[in-house]
């Protein structure tokens, strides 16, 4: 690989990322603001997880999401229009306004949905592959879920059958260390994700979550070997998120201000450029060009969805099956 790919490859990384965190500070903003109904699960600290997986994807894959999508739905091709006029119940929304944070759904691009059950993405995900391998597609199936859903029965259920079939599945586990205030630590003997792979006959990967390089190497493997045949694997990266489990949740209590700036020294945007401009692959004007970009997408995309107007309540009935 040339130095000039692996900067313009390096730069569009970074540019998602900050892509997801300038969205996710603007929903934050929002929220505060009194502009969003109901909950907002922000996806801060976490950019590289979404990022280094979706940059294999086509908009033909599909991609199963948690409570804490934005992230995911950004990275899939979700403009950030679509996910701010969601957040706000509008009709421009990418759910036409119907669904809110945890219900963003764009089939056009492959997000087939977020949810705040946990664990149902794991199985989704294994059905999607089971279809995909039915009508002899190279597409894949992604689940990205939390360390919450480790010990959820969807889990074994979903890489057993995924394993056994050997079918095009990427298990993606965003272990942050906390399902919602209660520590992975505490509610899970073995903290090793990636050897719970293994006892299902599929690779592994134990990864630094916050380098978005790593984790970008290991989904390609994934994915290629998904695509060619090869059967399922699981991600295990490990990260952190630095807001509340929700907006307006406390957050402290169930760890220490220490360990949320310690994790923030760790910032995946940060890092990346950082080590960019230590190895000359990058100068400080482009990530200045990228900021300036990205600033001017978000102030436009929280326009567009103030501005708005919310579904016709006449369509209320729209959109619902019904037998």
């Amino acid at each position: 690989m040339s130095e000039e790919i692996a900067k313009e490859q390096a730069l569009t990384l970074w540019r998602q990322m900050l892509m997801i965190r300038r969205t996710e500070e603007q929903l934050a903003k929002s929220y505060a603001g009194g502009m969003i109904p109901g909950a907002c699960h922000t996806y801060v600290g976490e950019e590289a997880v979404a990022t280094g997986v979706c940059a294999h994807l086509r908009h033909e894959d599909a991609v199963f999401s948690t409570h804490r999508g934005h992230g995911h739905a950004l990275a899939k091709g979700v403009p950030p229009r679509e996910v701010i006029a969601e957040l706000f119940g509008r009709v421009t929304g990418c759910s036409r306004g119907r669904g809110g944070s945890m219900h963003l759904f764009s089939p056009e691009v492959g997000m087939m949905g977020t949810s705040g059950i946990v664990g149902p993405c794991i199985l989704q995900a294994t059905g999607a592959g089971y279809s995909f391998k039915l009508l002899g597609k190279d597409n894949v199936g992604v689940a990205f879920f939390g360390d919450g859903a480790m010990n959820n029965g969807a889990f074994h259920e979903g890489l057993n059958l995924a394993a056994i079939w050997d079918l095009p599945v990427i298990f993606v586990c965003e272990d942050n260390m906390y399902a919602t205030e209660v520590p992975f630590a505490y509610a899970t003997k073995n903290q090793d994700v990636a050897a719970r792979a293994r006892t299902y006959g599929m690779p592994g990967y134990s990864l630094d979550g916050n380098d978005v390089l790593a984790v970008s190497q290991a989904a390609s493997e994934a994915i290629q070997r998904a695509r060619s045949g090869g059967g399922p694997s699981l991600l295990h990266c490990k990260t952190y998120r630095t807001r509340p489990h929700a907006e307006g949740m406390r957050d402290a209590g169930y760890r220490t201000p220490q360990e949320v700036e310690s994790w923030k020294q760790r910032d995946p945007i940060v890092t990346l450029k950082a080590k960019l401009l230590a190895q000359n692959l990058a100068e400080e004007g482009d990530f200045e060009e990228i900021e300036s970009d990205i600033k001017a997408m978000v102030d436009e995309a929280a326009e567009f969805a103030k501005n708005s107007p919310y579904p016709d309540p006449a369509t209320a009935t729209e959109h619902i099956f019904s037998v």
